[in-house]
């Protein structure tokens, strides 16, 4: 294996790993209402979204953003997620991948099958 193949396998073990621990210190270093909601909200992406690692790191790291932004300008909490923390979490998710354990294909199906009932 060459150096280029070599570095480039380690990279993918390590770095992701890399950017795990570095997402959790930030998250670490959060106010305690705004690090409870970030937990709150990364158990449900763990649990109801698919992986996908480097959309993973990039959702992580931009949901760090997001609370690190709203902490620092004294948003409340209620303002960034809304009234219903679901559905703030599955639109968040769309920018990083289709979602859910819905096929997008299913999703169409849906779609379409409403428009032509619909008219």
């Amino acid at each position: 294996m060459s150096d280029i193949e070599e570095y480039g396998f380690i990279s993918k073990l390590i770095g992701p790993k890399k950017r795990w621990r570095a997402y959790k210190a930030r998250v670490q270093q959060l106010p305690e209402n705004y690090r409870t909601a970030v937990e709150a909200v990364e158990r449900y992406m763990m649990h109801f979204v698919p992986t996908d690692n480097d959309n993973d790191a990039s959702r992580f790291e931009d949901l760090a953003d997001l609370f690190e932004q709203a902490a620092a300008d004294g948003t409340p909490i209620r303002e960034i997620v809304g009234e219903n923390p679901v559905e703030f979490v599955e639109a968040f998710v769309q920018n990083y991948t289709e979602g859910g354990y819905v096929p997008a294909r299913a999703r169409k199906r849906l779609t379409d099958d409403i428009e032509r009932a619909a008219g």
